[in-house]
């Protein structure tokens, strides 16, 4: 049902609304200027390749970010107005896609470990039990929490406001904290299989394995800055679930800008980090290829000109 209402009192909230309103518009600019800047390399890397299921995978991220984007602003911005029912859907469709998108990011996540472990099949085994244990309880924990929340549209002095009157944000805080549970495995994993294999590299010399202790320090380069923004977007997310500041500092100037940051910080982990840590291994693997194949084409040229040079001084 629509609150309206004129009272001086909303004015702190309107303007955090108004202000919030500035960072979802900054968080689509961000999405779409990522997605123009890796245009070139998705249409070189994943569309003339051959499809796979880290093709799709890359690209329901890519293109689905766009699409959050403009929802979650749709919902903050106080010129537009929206009944409670199409609050509600565009809620819980937001909600649904931040579980969709946690679990594609962690198969993507089981892949890369799988294949710096070698392919080995225990540790496949073990990556896919975890990963389903921690995305399944997130999808059943969500679905309550949904259900417990309802929004609902005012109007505070001539601006639209979805507010959410019900929620349970002790469920949502779990489901945050068994994501960083995956998380921070999924890097502690990585960084220790490939400190193992610099190890080795540099017991047996900087010539051995080149082109492998590369392939590992890309991995490694691109889940450490994954890792370290999920990290920042976690922290925020519990900071502002805290008792401290829903109930009592919710519409200062300082936890505005905590709101606004996590937005950012959200889109750049799901929709810039999260298809990098697909682009930036085939772009590797594209240069590795490109390499190859210049050093194949030189050293047919040198072959070429000495059976050229022997045949001219056998004549």
């Amino acid at each position: 049902m629509t609150f309206v209402s004129n009272d001086p009192s909303y004015w702190p909230y309107i303007s955090l609304n108004i202000f919030l309103s500035y960072w979802e518009v900054a968080a689509v600019v961000v999405v779409l200027y990522d997605w123009v800047l890796t245009l070139g390399q998705e249409i070189e890397l994943i569309w003339r390749r051959r499809w796979s299921l880290m093709s799709v995978l890359y690209l329901i991220i890519r293109y689905i970010g766009i699409p959050y984007s403009v929802v979650r602003l749709l919902e903050n911005m106080p010129s537009v107005s929206l009944t409670d029912a199409v609050s509600n859907i565009m809620y819980y469709a937001s909600g649904g896609t931040n579980v969709a998108l946690c679990a594609m990011l962690g198969v993507i996540m089981i892949a890369r470990l799988h294949s710096m472990y070698q392919g080995s099949r225990a540790m496949l085994i073990f990556l896919v039990i975890i990963f389903l244990a921690v995305n399944v309880a997130c999808a059943i924990i969500a679905a309550i929490a949904l259900n417990d929340d309802v929004l609902e549209e005012h109007i505070l002095s001539g601006t639209y406001v979805c507010d959410l009157s019900e929620g349970n944000n002790q469920l949502i805080s779990i489901i945050w904290m068994l994501n960083t549970v995956w998380e921070v495995l999924a890097l502690y994993l990585s960084v220790w299989v490939a400190l193992k294999h610099f190890r080795e590299l540099r017991r047996l010399g900087p010539s051995t394995g080149s082109t492998v202790g590369d392939c590992f320090r890309v991995l490694i380069q691109s889940h450490v800055l994954y890792f370290a923004s999920f990290t920042g977007v976690s922290c925020l997310q519990l900071a502002l679930f805290s008792p401290e500041i829903l109930h009592s500092n919710s519409n200062s100037i300082g936890v505005s800008i905590l709101r606004g940051a996590l937005q950012i910080l959200l889109v750049v982990q799901m929709f810039v980090l999260g298809p990098r840590l697909i682009l930036s291994v085939r772009e590797y693997h594209a240069k590795l290829v490109a390499y190859s194949d210049a050093e194949t084409s030189m050293n047919s040229i040198v072959f070429q000109e000495r059976v050229h040079v022997s045949t001219s001084s056998t004549v």
